[in-house]
């Protein structure tokens, strides 16, 4: 099987999990909460693996890095709970941060272009990431057009920043990976690699948006 094939069906399968999730808050179980936090513990059982494997001479050289990258997953993990309680927030940024890196994905590749940042990941372009931006603020809006049957203006500007600070997430992950000479964080989900890799997104739009909550 593709890697392709196998990113689409584990795609599929987590699409399903959501779904599973948001039934299970419309009957009262706060499925959405548990699952973000167990998510984020995932990526900090991942990063505390690799740090463990990591070369001596890449740990005593990186360390500070290392470190606080660890710190903000722990961050992360508080930010899940708390906005993992406001389940439909959850759902929102789920919904934006997929739409946007299905965008920048499948656009970058059709597109292609000059390269965003090649020294930390070789494959996004500018394109990709006009597109994501696109594509997660599409999201965003019919969100509150499904759900309200109302354009809200807010929505515009939570798809827009939302789908940035995503894509930066991403590349902060690929930059710790730089660091550590690896290729995925693990192998977890076929096609994707390990739960930071698929979920890298989530750094700092999570912690942001607690913040903005708070």
């Amino acid at each position: 099987m593709s890697n392709t094939s196998q990113r689409v069906i584990v795609g599929l399968i987590m699409a399903l999990i959501v779904i599973l999730a948001a039934v299970g808050e419309y009957f009262g179980v706060h499925a959405v909460k548990y699952l973000s936090m167990l998510v984020v513990f995932g990526m900090i059982i991942e990063m505390i693996n690799c740090t463990i494997h990591t070369p001596r001479e890449k740990l005593k050289k990186n360390w500070i890095q290392f470190g606080a990258f660890l710190a903000w997953l722990l961050l992360m993990f508080i930010a899940a709970y708390c906005v993992g309680s406001r389940p439909w927030i959850m759902l929102l940024l789920l919904l934006i941060i997929s739409c946007a890196d299905i965008g920048a994905w499948f656009f970058g590749r059709l597109i292609g272009g000059d390269k965003m940042w090649e020294k930390l990941s070789a494959h996004k372009t500018w394109s990709g990431q006009i597109a994501g931006i696109i594509c997660g603020t599409f999201a965003s809006v019919m969100y509150g057009l499904l759900g309200a049957d109302v354009f809200m203006p807010q929505l515009m500007w939570i798809g827009i920043s939302v789908s940035l600070l995503s894509q930066y997430g991403d590349l902060t992950a690929s930059w710790i990976k730089r660091k550590m000479g690896l290729k995925d964080f693990g192998r977890i989900l076929p096609g994707h690699g390990g739960l930071l890799d698929r979920f890298d997104g989530w750094i700092y739009v999570l912690p942001l948006i607690w913040f903005v909550i708070l």
